[in-house]
């Protein structure tokens, strides 16, 4: 069977997504899956290969080249975006350019994706700062990728050897959580997240469902009754669908060990209620994805670090593992 090509998106140029890049077109095991190709600047990643002693990209393709042979693509390579200055710019500093860059590298990559060039898309981070100087206000990828693909309903899911978990608010502050809570959000986040980990795990996954306040609310001491007013009723539409489900949790106990050996997946309120226990127990080996998409995209679980950025310190773990959810969900 032949293997699925993957765009993998560059990231801001600023951060370490050129490195973890490099790191994946040299790792010999990806190509055992899938066909990484990577949507940025060659000369960008040639220059930060002679930076980080990383090897510089083997098979580099011109837009044209890319639009007459992506069909019978056979190696990893370099899709050549070319217009970025890859001279002109100071790796680990934010800036407007870097970050139109980044965007342009992930509009490419969804026309691909459309245009059934490629199978699935696995993005390296991207900075958020250095996209609103360039004018970009989306507030990160999975808002970018539900748009330009035109999908009704969609989710940020985290999958990682440790715990699987669904964000049913992401990129907002605190006082802005409660206002967005709704059960038919809530259930929808909750029918996602089925439908994807049944797939991935072959079963009926065992689900559960935060709460919002400490305690799950305490039978109403805490907070104005989101629990029984907004997460409980979402919880029962799903158990009448025959979902495997429980919950509101109380969040500060509903990640620890023993729970986590009886839940396949959490469905978490807020960004940081899934973040925090996700990111210390997987930090390189979680991968973000967007489920209710037309064609895969997975992404890494970590930002730019623009502060250890071409310094040959960038762990290229969660983009290989990024790449090989892709191929597994293109599969």
């Amino acid at each position: 069977m032949s293997k699925p090509i993957i765009a993998v998106t560059m990231g801001d140029p600023a951060g370490v997504g050129p490195e973890v890049c490099l790191q994946l077109l040299a790792n010999a095991a990806i190509r055992e899956v899938a066909i990484p190709v990577i949507f940025g600047d060659a000369r960008l990643l040639a220059r930060c290969a002679r930076q980080t002693g990383l090897p510089a990209p083997k098979r580099i393709l011109s837009e044209i080249e890319w639009d007459e042979k992506c069909a019978t693509l056979d190696e990893p390579a370099v899709l050549d975006l070319f217009g970025f200055d890859a001279e002109g710019f100071t790796p680990g500093v934010v800036s407007a350019k870097t970050g139109a860059a980044a965007y342009r590298y992930i509009e490419k990559s969804i026309q691909a994706a459309l245009a059934k060039q490629v199978a699935a898309v696995a993005t390296a981070p991207i900075n958020k700062e250095a996209l609103r100087a360039a004018g970009i206000m989306y507030p990160g990828h999975t808002e970018m990728f539900a748009e330009k693909m035109a999908s009704e309903r969609s989710c940020m899911t985290f999958f990682s050897d440790e715990m699987i978990c669904s964000l049913v608010t992401v990129h907002i502050g605190y006082q802005e959580v409660v206002p967005a809570l709704t059960s038919a959000r809530i259930l929808e986040v909750i029918e996602l997240t089925a439908t994807a980990v049944q797939r991935a795990l072959g079963r009926k996954p065992r689900l559960a469902v935060c709460g919002l306040n400490p305690h799950a609310g305490e039978h109403g001491l805490f907070g104005q009754g989101e629990e029984e007013k907004i997460i409980q009723p979402a919880i029962a539409a799903a158990q009448a669908k025959g979902m495997t489900i429980e919950g509101p949790l109380p969040p500060d106990t509903a990640f620890i060990a023993a729970k986590r050996k009886t839940v396949d997946a959490y469905i978490c309120m807020y960004h940081d209620q899934a973040l925090i226990p996700l990111k210390a127990l997987a930090f390189d080996s979680a991968v973000n994805t967007t489920l209710g998409l037309p064609v895969p995209r997975t992404s890494v679980d970590h930002g730019t670090a623009c502060d250890i950025a071409w310094q040959g310190k960038a762990n290229g773990g969660s983009l290989l593992a990024a790449v090989q959810l892709a191929a597994k969900m293109a599969s």
